[in-house]
């Protein structure tokens, strides 16, 4: 099957650019699917550590490190989208959609993530896509890539936190019926985007630790 794009939500990155195991995973499954459509790498970083540096002291973007990993795997440079400005699962949605996807005309969409990841990230993406759609109607399948580098204690609670964000964002989703509710919601409310605000709530379900 042939997409017009693939979408890769980040999954952390290590210093000297390196993708974590999971991460890593995720970029090789995608890179398995292509079949020249667009592979576009999500996420700027996380807002609970400052991002890696490279050597001239720039920071290194989750997307780009999967970007650089990507024509490692032989993806011509020219098929390769990167995303820099979301920082957790919803703007990996939200930024996917209002960068690249809608502008392009982008409808057909592989997403691709670790498969303990995979509960929040289908219900978020669906949710997302589904904004204001009418009739551009969006159509996702989803791809879970192994949880590499996870497991025992450490892969149940992933897969527990998983499911505790996505009981607890069903009320907030159900709040935001439209495009313009959700970026006012990011930018005025969500401690990751909201101007003068700095991770008040580490605790919070509406971003990821990795």
């Amino acid at each position: 099957m042939r997409f017009d794009a693939i979408l890769i939500p980040g999954g952390g990155v290590r210093p000297g650019g390196v993708l974590p195991p999971w991460a890593d995973a995720r970029v090789s499954l995608a890179a398995s699917l292509y079949q020249g459509e667009y592979l576009i790498a999500l996420s700027g970083g996380t807002p609970h550590r400052p991002p890696p540096l490279d050597e001239a002291g720039f920071p290194i973007f989750e997307s780009v490190a999967a970007a650089r990993r990507l024509r490692e795997l032989g993806i011509p440079q020219n098929r390769i989208l990167t995303e820099t400005a979301s920082y957790d699962t919803i703007g990996n949605a939200y930024f996917a959609r209002v960068i690249h996807t809608d502008p392009a005309g982008f409808r057909s969409l592989a997403v691709v993530t670790s498969e303990f990841h995979m509960p929040r990230v289908e219900r978020i993406f669906q949710w997302v896509f589904a904004l204001d759609a009418g009739e551009r109607t969006y159509q996702l399948t989803f791809f879970p890539a192994q949880n590499a580098g996870l497991n025992g204690d450490t892969l149940a609670l992933r897969r527990q936190k998983e499911r505790d964000s996505v009981e607890q964002l069903e009320l907030t989703m159900a709040s935001l019926r439209d495009l313009k509710s959700l970026q006012n919601w990011l930018f005025l409310h969500h401690s990751a985007y909201a101007a003068g605000r700095r991770d008040p709530f580490p605790n919070s379900p509406f971003h990821d630790t990795y």
